[in-house]
């Protein structure tokens, strides 16, 4: 029967048998998929196990990130390529299966990175596997699309009402937008009359313009 691991031993393990430091429960880390051609599975460790008597035989009992392709809804224009749920999927695994240690950040303190490396990714929702519903289950939309903000895609924001906007959405060119020194939305522009045009880029902390079910994004 399983048994819980000394943190030394498990530690002494993982070195000396995949080079991974696995320092505590609540570590993230890539587990390799079954099927080779598939990215490696997204984890969080919960806690470690030995079926052997000296330690060995380690073994991992984990919550699984879900990819948005893997969830009930699929991948959806808002889903960043680095976005991943916390599901309430367990399941124990062989260390044997670790390939090494990753970040899952916080929506917030991934869009405030000052580079994305591979081992990093983002969540911004809890995944219920059965159901295929999130926690929360609505978030703030933007733009004239009313799509949520994903952070892989560049937005230019509007100085008058502080909304943002995709530069496709308003008949501008990512080059385009990039050289704007200031902009008003045609909304602010009718009511304003200010026509000039500035570049930011989205942070997701502007003020948010409508909220809507993420079941129905």
């Amino acid at each position: 029967r399983p048994r819980a691991v000394p943190t030394g031993t498990c530690l002494r393990y993982v070195i000396v048998t995949r080079l991974i430091h696995l320092e505590r429960a609540g570590d993230c880390v890539l587990m390799r998929s079954a099927d080779t051609s598939k990215p490696p599975y997204v984890a969080k460790v919960e806690s470690i196990e030995a079926a052997g008597s000296r330690g060995t035989n380690v073994r991992v009992r984990v919550r699984w990130y879900y990819r948005p392709e893997e969830s009930i809804g699929g991948r959806r224009p808002f889903h960043g390529s680095k976005e991943v749920f916390l599901s309430d999927h367990y399941d124990v695994q062989s260390a044997d299966t670790i390939e090494g240690k990753c970040n899952v950040h916080s929506f917030r303190s991934y869009t405030k990175l000052d580079s994305v490396n591979a081992e990093d990714f983002f969540c911004r929702f809890d995944y219920k596997s059965a159901s295929g519903s999130f926690v929360p289950d609505r978030i703030a939309v933007f733009c004239k699309c009313e799509m949520p903000y994903n952070p892989d895609d560049l937005m230019i924001q509007c100085e008058e009402c502080s909304d943002w906007f995709h530069p496709s959405c308003i008949g501008m060119t990512i080059k385009e937008a990039k050289k704007r020194e200031h902009f008003f939305c045609q909304s602010c522009t009718a009511e304003n009359g200010k026509t000039t045009e500035n570049f930011h880029e989205a942070t997701g902390q502007s003020e948010e313009k409508i909220v809507k079910s993420t079941s129905s994004a």
